[in-house]
């Protein structure tokens, strides 16, 4: 799978794939995630909060530095990502936050010696609803 992938390609996926995690990671900086995700997201996809699940706590590393492996680990697999997963993420246009779980999780597999795979999803979830 590419990296970025469509959402009729997703559909496709989503009919075809047992192995695969959709995971809405909606984001800004006022803490919207929850409401945009109540407001539609793609069947089946669970949130993933940045601040809690997807960064670390703020300080010298920056606003959301990268957190530690435990607390990624634990939130991925808490939102069904398995080793052998195949993970599309997703946010609201223009998609800049779906890229930290992606590359998240990539950088995961290559540690653990998995299998899983990651991609984005083009056009975030108003292309789905």
């Amino acid at each position: 799978m590419s990296a970025l992938i469509t959402p009729t390609d997703l559909q496709d996926e989503i009919a075809h794939n047992p192995k695969l995690v959709v995971l809405d990671v909606q984001y800004t900086l006022a803490g919207e995630g929850p409401a945009f995700y109540a407001a539609g997201h793609v069947p089946g996809a669970p949130f993933v909060d940045l601040d809690t699940v997807l960064a670390g706590p703020a300080g010298e590393g920056g606003r959301h530095p990268l957190p530690d492996v435990q607390t990624l680990q634990d939130g991925l697999r808490a939102a069904g990502v398995q080793t052998d997963s195949v993970v599309v993420v997703y946010d609201q246009q223009p998609s800049l936050g779906a890229a930290r779980p992606g590359g998240s999780c990539a950088g995961l597999a290559s540690r653990r010696s998995s299998s899983s795979t990651a991609a984005s999803l083009l056009g975030g979830p108003p292309a789905e609803r």
